[in-house]
């Protein structure tokens, strides 16, 4: 049965990061930042104009969301959360509307990871958190 959603699941449109990700690079990434200063660094990552076209920021609700200017069309909305006054929780959602063959959901979960590596880079990881 592990199989059938193994090979069922490339063919997702959506990839999650989350605290309980069976995947290790999903995982939430927690940074001992404020939520302001994360949100900034996280609008940053996708400021490149080749690479991204960023849609809307909303601080009210801590997002971001972007999409990619190259094929296949996908969306990023990175969401960010203030778990403790310098302890900030960032969420990676990717999706697409295209389909393949081969299957997309490996790709977007490049992307989410690729993310969190850029994000890695520009924030300092909360004490005891992986980031």
């Amino acid at each position: 049965m592990a199989l059938f959603q193994s090979i069922f699941k490339r063919y997702h449109q959506q990839c999650e990061t989350s605290d309980h990700h069976r995947d290790e690079l999903l995982r939430t990434h927690y940074y001992k930042a404020n939520a302001e200063t994360a949100l900034r660094a996280a609008e940053e990552i996708f400021a490149n104009k080749q690479q991204f076209e960023i849609k809307s920021v909303s601080k009210e609700h801590g997002e971001v969301f972007a999409v990619t200017r190259k094929a296949p069309r996908i969306s990023i909305i990175a969401t960010v959360v203030t778990i403790k006054p310098f302890e900030t929780a960032v969420d990676f959602t990717v999706s697409t509307e295209k389909r393949s063959l081969t299957g997309v959901y490996p790709l977007l979960c490049r992307v989410a990871a690729g993310s969190y590596e850029q994000l890695d880079k520009k924030l300092p990881a909360a004490a005891g958190k992986k980031a």
